[in-house]
């Protein structure tokens, strides 16, 4: 019987190191019983320097890697591209949007994938859960209420099981505009944070938006 015990256990390990992956290009062999998170950056990280410094506005260094590890868990799979200088964001929805359907397709399903991104990331993350509305994939905005809810973009809407995190302290403020009219949302949940540090509160992995973004995840 504890030999029995054992192997059951070994399997169940064996089983489970195969998520907590973390893919800077889009997996070549897809695990379908896992769960795969997107994360698109600001747009400060485009181009070559993943750990550039604000020094305009005062906040800093943007540390991508960090995220990163931060982010990373081994109850999923974290899919982070580094995008190129100047990536036109409806264009990248689009393959965003074809990488999620691609998952679909291999047999993942559309309730254990997530997209989440931050500031512009936040907005071609907006776009693509407007063009996945049929899968209703999980979407996370992290001061993500900024283009999303101007005037030119009102026809976007986002789907699914919804999580909000923004900083009191910056002009991309709530989302309530965007939840008002994202009707067809199963949930959207809404969580502000007061850390003094206005946009610059996401270019570091810290405490206050890390862990319930984390904690959202595997509660789905």
């Amino acid at each position: 019987m504890k030999k029995l015990i054992s192997l059951s256990a070994a399997l169940l390990l064996s089983f489970n190191s195969f998520a907590g992956e973390v893919y800077s290009e889009f997996p070549t062999q897809i695990k379908p019983q896992e769960k795969y998170i997107f994360y698109s950056h600001g747009y400060i990280v485009e181009g070559d320097n993943p750990k550039p410094v604000n020094t305009k506005n005062g906040w800093g260094l943007y540390d991508f890697p960090a995220i990163k590890a931060a982010l990373a868990d081994e109850s999923y799979n974290l899919i982070a591209f580094h995008r190129s200088k100047n990536t036109d964001p409806y264009k990248y929805a689009y393959e965003l949007n074809k990488q999620i359907r691609s998952l679909v397709a291999q047999g993942v399903d559309a309730k254990n994938i997530t997209i989440m991104g931050f500031s512009k990331g936040a907005f071609i993350t907006g776009l693509t859960s407007d063009k996945v509305s049929d899968l209703g994939v999980n979407t996370i905005l992290l001061a993500g209420c900024g283009r999303l809810v101007f005037k030119q973009h009102t026809d976007i809407k986002v789907y699914g099981r919804v999580l909000s995190i923004y900083e009191k302290t910056d002009k991309a403020n709530t989302c309530k505009a965007l939840k008002t009219k994202s009707t067809q949302a199963e949930s959207f949940e809404e969580i502000a944070i007061n850390t003094g540090l206005e946009h610059g509160a996401f270019y570091r992995p810290i405490p206050e938006w890390v862990k319930p973004v984390k904690r959202w995840i595997k509660a789905l």
